[in-house]
């Protein structure tokens, strides 16, 4: 019967996709969340805001480009002031106004301070093109490799000196089970993409002609046999 072939075969793909949902969502549960992202989080903490700015200075600094946005923050023991517009972001000593670079240097010391375990910067390096572990993130990006037990790399914005990302080898065994779970096989970041939908309603076809073959198969001796039973003599 060509239904119970097709049955059959279609089964046999769309159960070794199921084994890899279960296998792939079992590894994410049961990897420490902690770890995968890169250990605990540092506590927030600064140095006194100043009680003066340079603002002047900034502004003179920062010419007439467009501006999306301006934000007060720390960074290490400093405060800066970070001047974001469409495709540059500048970053300010809030105190003296004198524009900070966001160099091999400085990433590095952005990452130590927020790297929770006990080994040493191995490499700094600057992205030359986005990769998997910052998709979601746009260069300049510096990458700072460390030489733990982890592979564990950090990545700081080149243009807001913002730490982006820590990785190590939990993330990148969860990340590839994610990968495995959502189907997406090219960017890792959507569940809405036309495999996945093809699968689903490979399951749901599955489960509807999985019925019809169980009651034309399985439920037919049982139903002849009621029929003889109840039929008049």
């Amino acid at each position: 019967m060509f239904l119970r072939r097709l049955h059959k075969w279609i089964g046999l793909l769309l159960g070794a996709q199921l084994l890899l949902w279960t296998i792939s969502g079992t590894a994410m549960a049961l990897l420490d969340m902690e770890t995968v992202a890169g250990g605990p989080q540092p506590e927030a903490s600064g140095p006194a805001l100043p009680a003066s700015s340079a603002w002047e200075q900034i502004r003179a600094t920062s010419g007439s480009r467009p501006v999306s946005s301006v934000a007060v923050r720390p960074l290490l023991d400093r405060y800066v002031v970070e001047i974001a517009g469409p495709g540059e972001t500048l970053l300010f000593d809030a105190v003296d106004g004198r524009r900070i670079p966001v160099d091999a240097a400085l990433a590095r010391s952005i990452a130590s301070a927020a790297y929770p375990g006990g080994g040493s910067v191995s490499k700094v390096s600057q992205l030359g093109e986005i990769t998997l572990e910052v998709r979601e993130h746009a260069l300049p990006i510096w990458r700072v490799d460390f030489d733990d037990a982890q592979n564990s790399s950090f990545y700081v914005s080149g243009a807001s000196g913002r730490l982006l990302e820590r990785r190590n080898d939990s993330w990148r065994l969860w990340d590839f089970a994610w990968m495995l779970h959502n189907m997406d096989y090219a960017d890792r970041t959507s569940f809405n993409h036309p495999l996945i939908v093809t699968v689903g309603f490979g399951i749901v076809w599955l489960a509807l002609t999985g019925l019809l073959l169980l009651f034309r198969t399985a439920w037919r001796p049982d139903l002849n046999a009621l029929r003889r039973r109840w039929a008049p003599p």
